[in-house]
């Protein structure tokens, strides 16, 4: 009876488990999981549930392995995808990951011990999941509640001690509102985006600008570390080298203020105007009144070519000299010769 105990409390726990998880198949049942146990690799029920648990564990751990034998026409497949899941998830049960892969899951223990370890597994890393989407929400969160908190200190609302975004959004809607009512129709100009976006456009544009974002990053670091580069070289001087110090406190507070993340988000399209679109030439008359300085009447020497004219440029030498039969050396073979008469 004793015996007993430890195979009854696990295939309890296995229901509560199973149930817990949404489970709705067949094995909910004592009776049902007792006999599907019983006959391990035998029974369709018992590798239709290890298929369902490793589908369900898989895409939250981003494992390799996989199990998708049926077990029923080829066991030996089954239980070698079974052990390559197992040790994949670092299983504790020695029993069911070591010694030859044929004598494994031929006992009821066994089994009630692999479903034991996957029920488990899985209903843990679906609380982990849970936890990291509320985290991410939360996050998400907080960085709206700033940027709404900035826009408020920008139109100059006072400080509110709620936290409600909704609530704080109807008040910055009503202060616009207010502003925009004394200030003339065209004053802001419209929108350069003038459809509605519905909530899957807003998430693909949403995806799309952090693949812009990754790549601007990714950039704005490379020059970023050119600059270091280049700053770090001009102390090579021996006329830098005693001003390190100097250069340090000047450049130092500048290179900070520096950042490799972008700041362009989905608002920046929401509050572009019109005008935006419009392409300035930089050497327009309007552009030059604030780009002009001192700097662009002097006029540069000659210079040194650069070269860099693909139609000049010569093609290179062959990497291997042309093939040619060898030549005899006349004058060698007749020395040769006269030494070989000499010793006769």
């Amino acid at each position: 009876m004793k015996e007993l105990e430890p195979a009854l409390r696990m295939e309890g726990d296995i229901l509560d488990t199973l149930e817990a998880l949404g489970y709705n198949g067949p094995l909910l049942e004592e009776e049902a999981l007792n006999k599907a146990v019983e006959n391990g690799l035998s029974s369709p029920e018992f590798f239709e549930l290890c298929i369902w648990l490793s589908s369900q564990i898989k895409p939250l751990c981003d494992l390799e392995e996989s199990i998708t034998s049926t077990g029923e026409k080829d066991v030996e497949s089954f239980q070698l995808e079974i052990s390559g899941f197992l040790k994949e998830m670092a299983c504790p049960y020695s029993a069911l990951v070591s010694g030859d892969v044929k004598d494994r899951l031929q006992k009821k223990e066994d089994c009630l011990k692999l479903l034991l370890f996957l029920s488990t597994e899985l209903q843990a890393l679906k609380i982990l999941h849970s936890k990291q989407l509320k985290g991410s929400r939360l996050e998400k969160h907080n960085e709206i509640y700033h940027e709404v908190e900035a826009i408020s200190d920008s139109l100059g609302l006072s400080k509110s001690s709620s936290s409600d975004i909704p609530l704080l959004l109807s008040n910055v809607e009503s202060k616009i509102k207010d502003i925009l009512s004394k200030i003339h129709n065209n004053h802001v100009g419209k929108p350069l985006l003038t459809t509605s976006l519905n909530p899957d456009q807003v998430e693909r544009l949403e995806k799309i600008n952090d693949a812009l974002r990754s790549e601007y990053e990714c950039r704005r670091r490379m020059l970023m570390k050119r600059l270091d580069v280049t700053v770090q070289s001009f102390g090579w001087s021996d006329r830098a080298k005693v001003k390190t110090d100097d250069i340090a406190r000047i450049y130092q507070p500048k290179r900070y203020v520096l950042s490799p993340k972008s700041t362009i988000t989905l608002a920046h399209l929401l509050a572009a105007r019109e005008d935006l679109s419009k392409i300035i030439r930089t050497s327009s008359g309007s552009t030059r009144e604030k780009t002009v300085c001192a700097i662009n009447k002097v006029l540069m020497g000659r210079v040194p070519d650069r070269g860099g004219r693909p139609t000049e440029i010569e093609p290179p030498p062959p990497e291997m000299p042309p093939w040619q039969k060898r030549q005899e050396d006349h004058r060698r073979n007749r020395e040769l010769s006269w030494v070989i008469q000499l010793q006769k």
